[in-house]
């Protein structure tokens, strides 16, 4: 029996949280108290925010429900666990949808996990490795949820950096947003010895460290970090239009594309027609393209057409040198 009050809530709130509805016995014998102590107790969760719903008959029943605000969740070991490593797995690739929402929510969790938990989620993701689509650089996690946590609670971070020529430097801070373009995360925030707003990739950031000094956040120039980004982008690489046609429905396409390249239309011809401006090198492009394994004719620009031209002859001589050989038991796939 679970006399202390406190104690026996979360209890109770973590059953309640199965998505089930308990019958009131089952819920007093579960906690050793009587009915009428279960039914203080669902009132209690109600002054809190939760929506317990009741059901009328012999034995009555209670449900948590969808409600208009998000109250706390209570999980037990194995579910915080198995929350942790999905975050940490997603947090660790540029991945689309992966936001910087989802790197709070894996910083709060991790803030509050215990030591054990921490190094069973440490384990387990040292154990394992992540078969992933995307082309951008893998990031430690811990370096996300150091910046998501300064970013909340608008402390200044101190972190090293390599430029992209491979200098080194120190930089202090102010963190302003995080910035996931589908396959690289970027850091927006105001660089205090620079006296200027700077974009960071956060996968040439190390040794991030939140110095405990608060500062009062400052107006970014455009009102919007991800605007901020772009503009930042064009401005060091040359950024160019391209439209290519795939013959597959843009539903089709759209499923195999990252959004960052453009939303693929219909072509009206019956299959879909992609518009989009990126600065990365059209050698790059040309593969990424290729890889959505659609057939597809580039429209513009004329030096992508002419290196997709070279990029398929090369494929096609690659492809004959190497004749048909047939893979050794070391390189066969269990199936």
């Amino acid at each position: 029996m679970t006399t202390d009050t406190p104690a026996r809530l979360l209890q109770l709130l973590s059953l309640l949280q199965t998505p089930r509805e308990w019958p009131g016995g089952e819920l007093a014998d579960r906690l050793g108290v009587s009915r009428r102590t279960v039914r203080r107790d669902i009132d209690r969760l109600r002054e809190l925010g939760y929506p317990v719903q009741a059901s009328k008959g012999a034995d009555g029943g209670y449900r948590l429900v969808a409600g208009k605000a998000m109250p706390p969740l209570v999980l037990d070991d194995e579910e915080a666990v198995a929350i942790a490593v999905g975050l940490r797995a997603g947090a660790g690739h540029a991945v689309e949808g992966v936001d910087e929402a989802s790197v709070r929510a894996l910083a709060k969790l991790e803030q509050v996990l215990p030591a054990r938990l921490r190094r069973r989620v440490a384990t387990l993701q040292a154990a394992t490795t992540p078969l992933t689509s995307g082309d951008g650089a893998s990031i430690a996690p811990e370096t996300l949820t150091v910046m998501a946590s300064t970013i909340a609670g608008h402390e200044r971070l101190r972190f090293a950096y390599r430029a992209k020529d491979g200098t080194g430097s120190r930089r202090l801070t102010e963190p302003y947003r995080l910035v996931s373009t589908g396959r690289r995360w970027y850091l927006v925030a105001y660089d205090v010895d620079r006296a200027d707003w700077r974009t960071f990739r956060v996968d040439r950031v190390s040794e991030p460290f939140a110095t405990g000094a608060r500062f009062a956040p400052r107006e970014l120039p455009t009102g919007s970090a991800a605007e901020y980004l772009r503009r930042s982008l064009q401005g060091h690489t040359h950024a160019y239009a391209f439209e290519v046609t795939f013959e597959a429905s843009p539903e089709e396409l759209a499923a195999r594309l990252p959004a960052w390249l453009g939303r693929p239309v219909e072509d009206g011809a019956g299959g879909s027609l992609l518009r989009g401006t990126t600065g990365d090198p059209v050698e790059w492009l040309a593969v990424r393209l290729a890889m959505v394994g659609y057939e597809f004719s580039v429209r513009e620009p004329q030096e992508l057409v002419e290196h997709v031209r070279e990029l398929g002859a090369r494929l096609g001589r690659a492809g004959r040198a190497g004749g048909s050989v047939a893979p050794s038991t070391s390189e066969s796939v269990a199936r």
